[in-house]
């Protein structure tokens, strides 16, 4: 039976103008009913994702900023920082990739130096609570994640990833879509997540769920007994997921999730 779903946000759980699909609610009301805990696994921060889900809030786990940030009912169950030496030398790089625009990552805030408005429509569709500065040494909020943008070219595994993917000896450097690579401490994945939740919570990776579209993803669908890649996802993400589901397009997390609870498949505790 599976208690727990995992589900990435961007290309898998929301629409091509990134809303939540019609029936989330219904849907998750009935998992609730079933014992079943639903966990929006993102790159996105906290408060962003707190914003899409406020009326389910409190049934829900948050994996946020990819891992490195989860929340349930309003408190951190855990949370990894970067040490400021690295935090120090990732500006620096990020700062030398031409096209680029770098976000610093807080728990409660995210910072950024530069105002640019193709930067910025995307940029505010994962930060909703931000600050300028003037520089990041201005910044003394603790990092859990980089975000490095290139809002223009749409191609971070050409155009910022090869500048920083050295940066991997010491941390964790991932594409997360067109636009963005994300950097962490080395062992923050939306999988390590993952596996951290079902030990606090006692439950069997056999006993989850997880859907994934990117590279972001990979780790986290590995980590469940039961997987899914959308059919518009990467290659790599494809290749890590057990099963292919319909198009995020077309809904097909709630269609997948829809037969799963048709068919008695899912049924957790009262936790």
């Amino acid at each position: 039976m599976i208690k727990l779903v995992f589900c990435d946000m961007d290309g898998t759980l929301l629409d091509a103008q990134g809303n939540l699909p019609e029936g989330l609610g219904a849907i998750l009301a009935e998992l609730k009913a079933h014992g079943v805990i639903f966990a929006p696994a993102s790159g996105r921060q906290y408060a962003a994702l707190l914003r899409h889900f406020r009326p389910w809030a409190d049934d829900l786990i948050f994996c946020a900023e990819n891992g490195a940030y989860v929340v349930r009912r309003g408190e951190e169950l855990f949370s990894t920082t970067i040490a400021p030496d690295l935090c120090r030398e990732i500006v620096r790089r990020a700062a030398a990739v031409k096209g680029a625009y770098t976000v610093w990552c807080g728990k409660e805030y995210a910072y950024v130096t530069e105002r640019n408005e193709d930067f910025f429509a995307e940029m505010e569709k994962y930060y909703t609570e931000y600050k300028m500065v003037e520089d990041f040494s201005d910044v003394h909020d603790a990092a859990i994640k980089f975000s490095i943008c290139d809002p223009v070219e749409a191609d971070a595994e050409r155009t910022i990833y090869p500048s920083l993917q050295d940066l991997s000896e010491e941390l964790k450097v991932v594409v997360s879509s067109n636009y963005w690579v994300d950097i962490m401490q080395k062992d923050v994945n939306k999988g390590a997540a993952v596996r951290r939740v079902q030990q606090l919570l006692g439950i069997r990776p056999e006993e989850c769920l997880a859907f994934g579209d990117y590279l972001n993803d990979v780790e986290m669908l590995g980590a469940v007994g039961e997987s899914y890649a959308m059919e518009n996802a990467h290659p790599k993400a494809k290749a890590a997921a057990k099963h292919i589901a319909p198009p995020n397009t077309q809904h097909g997390v709630l269609r997948i999730l829809r037969r799963l609870l048709d068919e008695g498949k899912m049924q957790g505790g009262r936790s």
